[in-house]
């Protein structure tokens, strides 16, 4: 019996999910693999803030230093999460379901765009309860009032924009989720159910910010949304990468010193 190559739609019905998943051989990692690149995320950034050291009094840390220390951390750890499909699985394509379809991606708007109105919708209400500075996110107090060249801006913009939703996705929605779903489940609608659920809550704690967890819950609902109605990564990046762009415009405008927000 031959399984016919899936649709290229905008979502997968079940029946569709069921011959994808039977499509992919199975791989060797599970829950060790992203504790392990959770702890290279905390170690390499504990690391570089060792070897920054503390600035002279008085004085600002270096924007190299800034955007080191910002940008590093999580491309190390999404390398490493790539190198453990490689070393004990089968390739991030199949593993990490990191593959790009213009129908996910159109799903991903959608969200990503019904996630920047209720992120704008939230993050209003919530600076409204909690006060500007306890809603500040950990990256905009980091660059808060440091002028960068353009270049500097720019590359800040891109990652915040671009490069760090992807090496989030692939850690979180990647790596995470394909441990989740590793786990025998009575169905696969559960396991995706639990690896949405999963992945959503460990994406907003593990930005360490305590005061904006619950905001970050509704940046993530849409996001893990968009991984689930698709069924591969790209969906989730196109989302997430939506969701960060006004945020990341308004870090430029402000590095640059053309607007404060």
């Amino acid at each position: 019996m031959t399984t016919s190559r899936p649709r290229e739609t905008s979502a997968l019905s079940p029946e569709e999910f069921g011959a994808e998943s039977a499509a992919f051989p199975s791989h060797r990692w599970g829950f060790g693999a992203f504790l392990l690149v959770e702890a290279i995320l905390l170690a390499s950034a504990a690391f570089i803030g060792v070897l920054a050291g503390q600035p002279a009094h008085g004085r600002p840390l270096p924007i190299s230093t800034v955007l080191l220390g910002t940008m590093l951390p999580t491309l190390i750890a999404a390398g490493a999460a790539v190198l453990v499909t490689l070393v004990r699985g089968n390739g991030p394509k199949l593993d990490l379901r990191l593959e790009w379809r213009w129908a996910d991606a159109r799903v991903g708007l959608k969200y990503g765009l019904l996630g920047l109105v209720l992120t704008s919708l939230s993050a209003w209400i919530w600076t409204e309860a909690v006060g500007s500075s306890n809603a500040t996110s950990a990256i905009s107090a980091v660059v808060d009032d440091r002028k960068m060249s353009v270049p500097a801006a720019i590359v800040m913009f891109g990652y915040l924009w671009l490069v760090g939703p992807i090496c989030e996705e692939i850690i979180y929605r990647g790596l995470l989720w394909g441990a989740v779903e590793r786990l025998q489940w009575r169905s696969e609608k559960w396991g995706r159910m639990a690896a949405f659920l999963l992945s959503t809550a460990v994406f907003a704690v593990s930005h360490l910010e305590p005061l904006r967890t619950t905001l970050l819950l509704v940046i993530s609902i849409p996001i893990g949304l968009a991984r689930l109605s698709t069924g591969r990564l790209a969906g989730g990046i196109v989302a997430h990468a939506v969701n960060n762009f006004l945020p990341a415009v308004a870090i430029l405008l402000g590095a640059l010193g053309i607007a404060s927000f």
